[in-house]
């Protein structure tokens, strides 16, 4: 089991985790680009994001380029 290799990288001025477990797949915290918009509830920023039509369709893109069990009627 690999371990997950924790950074942080500054945009704005705002300190942004990305986190790692193979080096090559890097994920960034959602919550900590959402403190931008919103320092005090960024969960509230998340949740639109998460409702807005284009991420569905961006999701959906996503998936099926990526995952070979993907089933789009379903989704």
């Amino acid at each position: 089991m690999s371990k997950v290799k924790k950074d942080t990288i500054k945009a704005k001025g705002f300190a942004i985790q990305v986190y790692t477990g193979d080096f090559k797949n890097d994920y960034i915290s959602l919550t900590d680009i959402a403190k931008y918009k919103n320092a005090e509830e960024p969960n509230v920023v998340v949740a639109n994001w998460m409702r807005n039509y284009n991420t569905i369709e961006y999701l959906g893109i996503w998936e099926q380029l990526n995952n070979l069990e993907f089933k789009p009627l379903e989704f």
